[in-house]
């Protein structure tokens, strides 16, 4: 098992830079941790078109979507989803990027205690939404440069509505490696094109409801391998969903013009995989390694459709234009899926139980999405494009933070598993305090064990509230016998 220094080795920019030229790749950052006043970080920026009145967000910091596995059997949130997303607008971030993702209907459900947006549960996730209003208000004062969307999702492949442990899944088209993970056979029905088109009335009326809950946009997720990803791959379905870039692109035309018909005015956003590749499995001593196969692979979106390991930005870019002809201009930018490549989608030096060794210094896996990002950046100025995998960065964070957006490679950056454990940290950090180390995610993947053993996600190690909660204790016995 190969073993990658830790970030917290590097003690100062210098060291962290020469690692990466050694890595030989390209990634920068600043020398130091600039003050409010002249860091590109607190730099207001202009929106291309108002959202919900919002002309200009009034920072560069986003919260990423993060999921609880902890609302209420009916969809409902409880206090622990409460809590979560008081912290989202106490973190003194401006954008929210819908705070978890919420299913539009009970089988898109990624576990039985995901969020799910219906009539009846309009007014619980109203009051989540003024949570987050009302927190940033009385911290910051200022609301008319925030923005909070809602996420809106169906899991597809990985639904489990009704039991934790117990897989319903939705699938688009026949995957020769993900059916076999799940154990489904050649004969498992698809969704039907008549069903997609119910689905796409579906995400519509979900979207209206968060119109009037007051949410200020919605996210239509096509990224991890939930259904809109996996869609965008379905080269191989017959019928008005699949073969073409037309037809696989099909869904999210018809859900943006739905909600452009039925919720005139709210905002949209696009979080999705820009790339992708073949699925892997633990390998010798536990390291991963890419699934074998003979021929091409021609599951994934944003790949080379040969190895399944290299990048091809083509259908990405041709994304990203469609995504502008339809006036769609606030995009998150990310890649994979935890289920299936975790490295390359949410790196750590420490992977979950069910998960393998990184097969890369994770730093590799930050530079790839940060290059992606900038490269698609470049291509398309006129976007709100918003990057992913910086958590693992740790207390280079801010310093990498500052490069990439003053040097126009990002507009702002997305902080997911670090809002769990340091949910403030945008807030100290423009507020000229720094960043308290002992609260930086170290990537122990405990956010990620605990659902997948049937528990709420949390940041058991360092948030105490958490680390005090029953769930701790199983979680620990619960590690120790997968071992």
């Amino acid at each position: 098992m190969t073993s990658y220094p830790k970030i917290a080795s590097y003690r100062s920019a210098a060291a962290l830079r020469t690692r990466l030229r050694n890595l030989g790749l390209d990634l920068d950052l600043d020398d130091e941790i600039l003050p409010a006043q002249s860091s590109p970080l607190a730099q207001p920026l202009n929106l291309p078109s108002p959202i919900a009145g919002r002309t200009s967000l009034g920072n560069r910091f986003a919260a990423l979507p993060m999921e609880g596995w902890d609302g209420t059997k009916d969809g409902k949130p409880s206090d622990l989803t409460t809590r979560r997303w008081r912290h989202f607008g106490m973190s003194g971030a401006k954008l929210i990027w819908g705070g978890e993702a919420v299913a539009v209907r009970h089988d898109g459900r990624a576990n039985p205690n995901q969020l799910l947006i219906n009539e009846a549960n309009m007014s619980a996730l109203e009051e989540l939404m003024r949570e987050v209003i009302n927190q940033h208000q009385a911290a910051f004062g200022n609301v008319d440069n925030l923005l909070v969307g809602v996420q809106l999702t169906h899991s597809g492949r990985y639904a489990k509505p009704n039991d934790q442990f117990k897989s319903e899944p939705i699938i688009a088209y026949h995957h020769p490696y993900l059916d076999r993970r799940l154990g489904l056979p050649s004969d498992y029905p698809l969704i039907s094109d008549i069903q997609l088109d119910e689905l796409v009335r579906d995400f519509v009326r979900a979207a209206s409801r968060a119109q009037k809950i007051g949410f200020h946009f919605v996210d239509i997720k096509h990224c991890h391998g939930y259904l809109g990803h996996e869609l965008l791959s379905a080269y191989s379905r017959p019928g008005r969903y699949g073969g073409s870039f037309e037809n696989r692109t099909r869904f999210l035309c018809e859900v943006v013009r739905g909600i452009r018909r039925d919720a005139p005015g709210l905002g949209i956003g696009v979080r999705f995989s820009a790339f992708d590749t073949r699925p892997y499995r633990k390998g010798p001593g536990g390291t991963g390694e890419p699934e074998p196969g003979e021929g091409a692979y021609t599951f994934a979106f944003g790949s080379d459709g040969q190895s399944g390991l290299d990048i091809d930005l083509a259908e990405p870019i041709h994304f990203l234009s469609l995504l502008r002809e339809l006036d769609v201009r606030l995009v998150c930018i990310t890649g994979g899926s935890p289920y299936y490549n975790p490295h390359i989608q949410r790196p750590a030096m420490f992977p979950p139980s069910d998960g393998y060794q990184p097969p890369e210094d994770p730093l590799a896996s930050v530079a790839r999405q940060i290059k992606v990002t900038s490269l698609l950046k470049q291509r398309f100025p006129d976007l709100v494009i918003v990057g992913s995998g910086y958590s693992y960065l740790q207390e280079f964070i801010t310093q990498v933070a500052q490069y990439q957006v003053r040097a126009g490679h990002v507009d702002l950056i997305g902080l997911g598993r670090m809002m769990l454990c340091y949910p403030n940290l945008p807030a100290d950090v423009l507020d000229g305090k720094g960043m308290d180390r002992k609260r930086l995610c170290r990537t122990f993947s405990d956010c990620t064990t605990a659902p997948r053993k049937g528990l709420v996600s949390g940041c058991y190690p360092l948030d105490g509230f958490y680390g005090q909660r029953p769930e701790a204790i199983q979680l620990k016995r619960l590690k120790k016998e997968s071992l």
